[in-house]
């Protein structure tokens, strides 16, 4: 395995205002992770912060975009205030509830049949169980996930 490389995996983080007057404070949030190279992901940031709709202000006048470093700055101006939103691409470190994802096993390769030996046809196994008892939502979703209930998670 020490000639695969991993994909490096990018965190995207938006920092919102929230709250008004004297209550009003930033909060972060990392709303999605990403799996490739830094420029997939800060294309995808960029289509998050375009279509973004915060919760202040209620009334925008002005809403200006601006590309920084490693992310974007939303600024938008309500009759009253300025409300600002940095959305901003990080490569993930450490995550310490991230699931534990076991090694892949290599298994030995089936031996080849000899020349004289007829090939028999391949005749799949008939399974002890139906396949999928998974109940699942209209859209293919299972309800209950498969993580869920697992003893090897943390």
């Amino acid at each position: 395995m020490e000639g695969e490389k991993k994909m490096t995996v990018w965190g995207l983080v938006v920092e919102a205002t929230t709250g008004a007057g004297e209550r009003k404070h930033t909060e972060a949030n990392v709303v999605a992770h990403i799996r490739g190279s830094r420029s997939d992901a800060l294309a995808e940031l960029e289509r998050r912060a375009r279509t973004y709709s915060p919760e202040h202000p209620r009334s925008p006048r002005r809403r200006r975009l601006l590309r920084d470093g490693d992310g974007f700055l939303l600024v938008v101006d309500g009759a009253w205030q300025s409300f600002v939103t940095r959305f901003t691409v990080a490569e993930l470190l450490e995550d310490s509830a991230a699931p534990v994802v076991p090694e892949p096993v290599e298994t030995p390769s089936e031996p080849v049949a000899s020349p004289e030996e007829p090939d028999e046809p391949d005749e799949p196994d008939a399974p002890d169980e139906p396949v999928d008892q998974v109940e699942r939502y209209a859209d293919g979703v299972p309800v209950r996930p498969t993580w869920l209930g697992r003893d090897d998670l943390p």
